[in-house]
């Protein structure tokens, strides 16, 4: 595989990153012919020697664990994977495909990016290449309708992450005997349990220079999900239902319930404004911890002092309960999908594989990633909490986007942030003008 930064205009030679096809003995690592026919994804056709070209926001560490992924299919095929990194990726793809000058394979960090795109035509359907019967193998239904863009499935999920994770300090909960809670209410009831037995349940920050805010919108996000069916998510996402509605204000009275408590938040309501959100984890890792939960993506953990294991033997998680029992137990998240614009044989063999759970095994592997595919493996995971983490994807019963994410910029990464902070640190003060100020920023 060869990787290319477009940040230094610098184009990688394959084998540094990959095995380049076929190895010396003329078979593949993955058992397959020398002729490049006897894979999977070629349909019996010898593309040896043929380019698919990736365009993402892939880089660094992550895009050389992609080189790494994709080795076997590159063995497997003979096909040569060329991916392209920028941190410039979401301008730049726009100016690429309307130039002219588009990649084989557009790998978006999430759907919202793909949508205009599908609209100029750009992206191709994978309903008429991989077909459904294919595709409800590899993926449940919620990944399904989050790939359906104007009227096609714009593309093939590879990575996700989960956001509806609330991590707690192991050591604590064993030795008092605290439950994981199932209900919202339960939630609760154990954070009084908490108070009353001398700590802090929550430690909450939402610093983060210019995005401060977005931890307090992936709060509003998941118990909008709790609160609401999946169809009143998607209108609000979508604009359709305003912030100044009943519906989003109900979200808030319960963000209250914990984040306006100062017997349950680590430096009370004020602390949560100031306290940078890649901090706010560390005291449920301390001994004797400072707080004992907090609810973040999975992510979190790369901000943890114990790495790897030692992670699992200091901090557990456990899933955000549900507050609606009838709405099941959604999960809010995010993912990469890949969408082809170009029509070549050697191209849709690529899209075939990445809508395999194996293109995602040497990644999986090396950890730091989930898969999306039904069809990977829960041994593939090195450890236990990335394996307990996947296994809360796959049984979501609704999977929604960071609804920020997908709202106009101006919105999701403005004054959404902007005006939640400002409800934050003002006590929920001025909340009629806070809301329409949200809404009449919608472009």
């Amino acid at each position: 595989m060869s990787i290319a930064f477009a940040a230094v205009l610098l184009l990688v030679p394959a084998m540094i990153f990959a095995g380049g096809g076929a190895d010396d003995t003329g078979a593949s690592a993955t058992g397959m012919k020398a002729d490049y026919t006897g894979n999977p994804y070629t349909e019996g056709k010898d593309l040896s020697g043929k380019k698919v070209t990736i365009f993402g926001a892939l880089v660094d560490e992550d895009a050389a664990r992609f080189a790494k992924a994709v080795e076997p299919f590159e063995k497997a095929t003979g096909i040569d994977i060329v991916y392209e990194g920028s941190g410039d990726f979401e301008t730049l793809i726009t100016i690429r495909a309307e130039g002219g000058s588009p990649p084989d394979i557009a790998a978006f960090p999430q759907p919202g990016l793909a949508a205009d795109l599908v609209a100029g035509g750009y992206i191709q359907d994978m309903n008429k290449w991989l077909g459904m019967d294919f595709l409800k193998k590899q993926y449940n239904d919620a990944w399904l309708d989050l790939a359906s863009i104007g009227g096609i499935q714009a593309g093939v999920w590879y990575r996700a992450s989960v956001k509806s994770l609330v991590w707690y300090n192991k050591p604590t909960f064993e030795q008092k005997g605290y439950k994981i809670p199932q209900t919202w209410d339960e939630l609760l009831k154990l954070s009084d349990r908490m108070v009353a037995d001398g700590f802090i349940p929550w430690t909450i920050g939402i610093e983060s220079s210019g995005a401060t805010g977005w931890v307090a919108t992936d709060w509003l996000e998941d118990i909008m999900l709790r609160i609401h069916p999946p169809e009143v998510y998607d209108r609000w996402v979508a604009g359709e239902l305003k912030f100044n509605s009943p519906e989003f204000r109900k979200a808030l009275d319960y963000l209250k319930q914990i984040w306006f408590n100062d017997k349950y938040v680590l430096g009370g309501r004020e602390g949560i404004v100031l306290t940078p959100f890649g901090d706010a984890a560390t005291p449920i890792t301390l001994n004797p911890p400072a707080a004992l939960m907090h609810r973040q993506a999975s992510f979190i953990t790369a901000f943890m002092p114990q790495k790897g294991a030692e992670v699992g033997s200091t901090v557990g998680f456990f899933y955000l309960p549900p507050i609606n029992a009838k709405l099941g137990k959604p999960v809010l998240g995010a993912g990469d999908i890949f969408s082809a614009m170009q029509d070549r044989p050697e191209v849709r063999a690529a899209m075939r594989f990445f809508a395999s759970g194996i293109s995602t095994k040497g990644w999986v592997e090396q950890g730091g990633f989930l898969s999306p595919h039904k069809d990977t493996s829960f041994e593939w995971y090195p450890t236990d909490t990335e394996r307990g983490i996947a296994k809360i994807l796959q049984n979501a019963t609704t999977f929604r986007f960071d609804g920020s994410d997908l709202m106009p910029g101006a919105v999701g990464a403005g004054t959404f942030w902007s005006e939640i902070t400002a409800y934050v640190n003002d006590e929920g003060a001025n909340l009629d003008q806070l809301l329409n100020n949200i809404d009449k920023s919608w472009p």
